[in-house]
């Protein structure tokens, strides 16, 4: 008999003077320390093998471990120990909105009122960000428009016309550029400029961005000299350097720049044009660059679509992120 603890072997007796065989069984499991494991199964044998098992060991299914010990009871078939399969993670879709009814010339800036407001909306439900529901529109609202119209090859006004406000409700949400097993990422297009932010998944934000604008330009010589051409890598990088606040370069300023490629960051700007405009760094709207900071991880995959080298996905695991390197107090206010 199993060495139980003092004072249980009375209990023992009476459970035996009693109880049918399988209950007796579980008891003496229980004393034995097997007990509390009803979902854990015996290995197949090439699991077991790998594990230190015997590889002599019959390959079959796995098996509970307490039922195929205590067996079927007397009055019946034992009851299955298989644990129901989690349901599967619910799809991350936007079903199509009302129409919008913006008038017959649509929505721009210094526009307010309900129409807006449903606009901000949907919006914010296709994960752009044009600021508060507040029902005004401004620049950021503007912003917002225009990210939408890039994603999806409309002229790039930052109006939201009639044409816009008829996509806006019936679009989807952006789909991946890259086919990847990377959760969390960001996928940047040279050609439509944008920038898609992934965490655990799911789309988090989509933003304009302003890219290289392939321009051959040069660095004076008390900034160090030297002259390059204005582009933006295509290809598979990881976010490996991260700057907050403001940070002044031989080329310009930076606002918490979080680079992949060198000195090729991605970074607030206060000039989002609708077209590529940087000497090679990746330019997003200053109220999102803390945001872009603050949700980018050391490690992240940055992979750069449209470029003359297409982006091969990763399939490792991320490294631990790092403290942030800051050069430039946050409170100070460039000139």
């Amino acid at each position: 008999m199993p060495n139980f603890p003092k004072g249980s072997r009375k209990a023992l007796s009476t459970v035996t003077s009693s109880a049918p065989l399988p209950v007796l069984v579980a008891a003496l499991i229980a004393g034995s320390g097997l007990l509390g494991c009803s979902e854990r199964t015996l290995a197949p044998a090439d699991a077991q093998a790998t594990s230190g098992g015997s590889a002599s060991t019959p390959a079959t299914a796995a098996v509970p471990l307490v039922s195929s010990l205590v067996g079927p009871a007397a009055d019946g078939p034992a009851e299955s120990t298989t644990t129901a399969p989690a349901p599967a993670p619910a799809e991350d879709t936007v079903a199509p909105a009302a129409a919008i009814n913006g008038g017959p010339r649509g929505l721009a800036t210094g526009a307010k009122g309900p129409a807006v407001a449903e606009l901000e909306a949907r919006l914010v439900a296709l994960r752009f960000n044009p600021g508060k529901v507040d029902g005004a529109y401004d620049s950021q609202m503007s912003m917002a428009v225009m990210a939408f119209q890039k994603q999806q090859g409309m002229a790039r006004t930052g109006r939201a016309d009639p044409e816009t406000l008829a996509k806006v409700v019936a679009a989807p949400l952006g789909a991946p550029m890259v086919a990847t097993t990377e959760p969390s990422r960001v996928e940047i297009d040279l050609k439509r400029q944008i920038a898609q932010f992934w965490k655990d998944g799911k789309l988090l934000r989509v933003l304009a961005v302003s890219t290289g604008n392939g321009a051959r330009y040069c660095v004076p010589k008390e900034k160090g000299g030297g002259c390059d051409t204005a582009i933006t890598p295509g290809g598979s990088y990881r976010a490996d350097r991260k700057i907050k606040g403001l940070r002044v370069s031989a080329l310009g300023s930076l606002y918490d720049p979080v680079y992949f490629f060198g000195g090729i960051a991605i970074h607030g700007s206060p000039s989002i044009p609708p077209t590529p405009a940087s000497h090679g760094c990746v330019r997003v709207p200053m109220w999102e660059s803390a945001w872009v900071h603050n949700t980018v991880a050391i490690g992240d995959a940055v992979y750069v679509v449209g470029g003359k080298i297409a982006p091969v996905p990763f399939g490792e695991a991320a490294p631990t992120e790092t403290p942030d390197e800051v050069t430039v107090p946050t409170t100070l206010t460039p000139a």
